[in-house]
């Protein structure tokens, strides 16, 4: 490709030019720009009918369809250099010497968010040898651990947002427990506990029907099961992935742990689950929500949750985590009836929120109106300080239910 123009690809290169384009936008998302499905697909439909005749076209058409805030168009002009520049006709998408001179002019922060989207070069080509210690040592200040406390899911760039998620691996929630139907054996002789009859005949069989002890029977303890439905949705794509780390490493595996997805419909991520590993239940979990980034229907998804998986539900013990913005797409009737119909099966509804990052929001939209309305109370979830606050304050809240 030239400086000027990008090349026209003929009928049989269509295909390859679209998938350069969406490398291109995969790349503005490891950079941490928020290019989810739709934005793509529009951005598609755009260079088609602009044309790709000059690249200055080209290079408007994506950027009004994928930039939405001005901290990110220096990070879209770099990749796009990259990816659209003459090193592309030989097989390799970046002008190396381009866009090292476009990187050593940027900020610290927009040089690493680049760099960690560029295809890998060798890193003497690209970067001093002092930030290539650096950039893998894998070291964090105090200072820096403490920004990303505090920091919106939603305005990290890629390698910040594995250092959060991986934080966010190692908060535990502290489920509580209830009495369940079924009796255990205790040690000693309570009064207050109630006689075991059965094994006091046992006994009083051994003993040739003398009882020389009334033996004891308490309820067991059990953990109370958890049932989370986390939105997928394009404006929570960031925090839903977080959560889903979230919740397959801090909820405790000797407990129920039912994990649902939702967008335009819900799906069952009970498998995804079943992994062990982390990164491999994310990947599974990609592969098998097939509405990321869409739309939000919050109540046809609690609909198709009451009439496929009502069973999950343990006889009104069962605790309801929705993890949401409350952008409801769908019918405020509808999602009122299912609100309630979750409301009766639960013990208690809660609402996590990224909205309420900021600090004069209200729930008044239809869909968070009515989550409001049902919700036994509602907390931030937007970074990883407000993420420990909620872990802490869902035990105390529980263990009072």
């Amino acid at each position: 490709m030239s400086d000027a123009r990008v090349s026209k690809p003929g009928a049989s290169s269509h295909i390859a030019f679209s998938r350069h384009v969406l490398a291109f936008a995969r790349a503005l998302r490891t950079a941490g720009i928020r290019a989810d499905s739709s934005k793509i697909a529009l951005a598609l439909e755009a260079v088609s009918l602009v044309g790709i005749d000059t690249r200055e076209d080209v290079c408007a058409t994506l950027e009004c369809v994928l930039i939405c805030r001005e901290a990110d168009r220096f990070v879209f002009h770099a990749l796009f250099d990259a990816w659209f520049d003459a090193g592309a006709s030989h097989g390799q998408p970046i002008a190396q010497e381009a866009f090292q001179e476009a990187v050593g002019s940027a900020a610290t922060q927009e040089r690493r968010r680049v760099r960690d989207a560029a295809p890998q070069w060798p890193r003497a080509k690209i970067a001093p040898a002092v930030e290539y210690r650096i950039r893998f040592s894998g070291l964090l200040t105090a200072s820096d651990k403490e920004r990303l406390r505090f920091s919106d899911f939603g305005t990290l760039d890629a390698l910040e947002y594995r250092e959060v998620q991986r934080l966010a691996r190692s908060i535990a929630v502290a489920l509580p427990s209830a009495k369940a139907r079924r009796h255990q054996a205790t040690v000693g002789s309570a009064s207050s506990s109630p006689i075991d009859w059965p094994r006091a005949l046992r006994e009083g069989v051994r003993t040739g029907g003398e009882l020389i002890r009334l033996p004891r029977a308490r309820r067991r303890q059990k953990r109370l099961p958890l049932l989370a439905l986390v939105d997928v949705s394009g404006s929570m794509e960031r925090y839903a992935r977080m959560w889903l780390a979230f919740l397959h490493m801090a909820i405790p595996l000797d407990g129920r742990r039912d994990v649902f997805a939702f967008g335009t419909h819900i799906t069952d991520l009970k498998r995804c689950f079943g992994c062990g590993d982390v990164d491999e239940m994310l990947t599974r979990a990609n592969a098998a929500i097939d509405d990321f980034a869409g739309g939000t229907r919050i109540g046809g998804s609690l609909a198709q949750l009451r009439r496929r998986y009502a069973h999950r539900f343990v006889g009104g013990r069962t605790i309801v985590v929705i993890i949401t913005d409350g952008l409801e797409t769908g019918s405020p009737e509808a999602l009122h009836d299912e609100l309630s119909w979750l409301k009766r099966r639960a013990r208690c509804l809660l609402w996590l929120n990224p909205m309420m990052r900021f600090e004069e929001y209200t729930p008044v939209a239809r869909g968070a109106s009515a989550l409001h309305r049902y919700a036994d109370t509602m907390l931030a979830a937007h970074n990883l300080h407000r993420l420990e606050e909620a872990a802490a304050h869902l035990a105390r809240l529980l263990a009072s239910a």
